[in-house]
């Protein structure tokens, strides 16, 4: 069978699933397609290019496709939305925060950004504010779905290991309430009231920008 690049990344994307980031290697890319290793630099220069290209399916082509946002829609939600359908995204592969976070953004990843870009500076952001808070956004959910990852590897993301911890923190009182508030620091309540408080900022900026723009 001819090697194909789509089918190279796939496997890839499979074998991240099974084994984790730090244990695929070429080797053992080439041993699941059938082929030696060197067969692959067809395709990628290095091990680096084939990361890039795993991301880039991952984050655009799994990923649900972002349309502009529309006359009159609110931002604010059409944004927290694209944010969530990232997170489920990442997760949605074993190391996925992990990869992406250590890749190059390919031509589709660049295409998102800019629609977003154009999207914010449309409704009154300057295009600085609007790249500072994307990518405010973007840090949030990239180390948060990395620290939710993590806890899975540890196995400690379950109920009984989260009371556990909380039970730990009878000397820290208000971390306490807050965790159990929020029922964990990578629980889903936690990762909507951090989105939350960055769109608040992005707000306020937004307000204070226009209101020196007005008459």
């Amino acid at each position: 069978m001819r090697l194909e690049r789509d089918r190279i990344v796939s496997t890839a994307l499979k074998l991240l699933d099974e084994v984790g980031l730090e244990k695929l290697t070429l080797r053992r890319l080439a041993a699941e397609l059938g082929v030696q290793a060197p067969a692959l630099y067809w395709h990628f220069r290095n091990k680096q290019e084939l990361l890039d290209a795993m991301s880039e399916a991952i984050t655009v082509g799994e990923a649900p496709v972002l349309r502009s946002l529309g006359e009159g829609e609110s931002w604010e939600t059409w944004l927290a939305d694209w944010v969530r359908g990232r997170r489920r995204t990442f997760n949605s592969h074993r190391d996925g925060a992990r990869l992406t976070a250590g890749t190059h953004p390919g031509q589709g990843t660049l295409a998102t950004v800019e629609l977003i870009l154009e999207s914010l500076v449309r409704v009154g952001f300057t295009r600085t504010d609007a790249m500072t808070g994307l990518g405010t956004l973007a840090s949030f959910l990239g180390g948060f779905v990395l620290e939710e990852q993590a806890d899975r590897e540890r196995g400690v993301s379950g109920p009984e290991q989260f009371e556990e911890a909380v039970d730990e923190l009878d000397a820290y009182p208000l971390l306490r309430a807050v965790l159990e508030d929020v029922g964990g620091p990578q629980s889903d309540a936690s990762f909507e009231g951090g989105v939350a408080l960055i769109i608040a900022g992005m707000r306020a900026r937004l307000a204070e920008t226009t209101g020196r723009a007005g008459p």
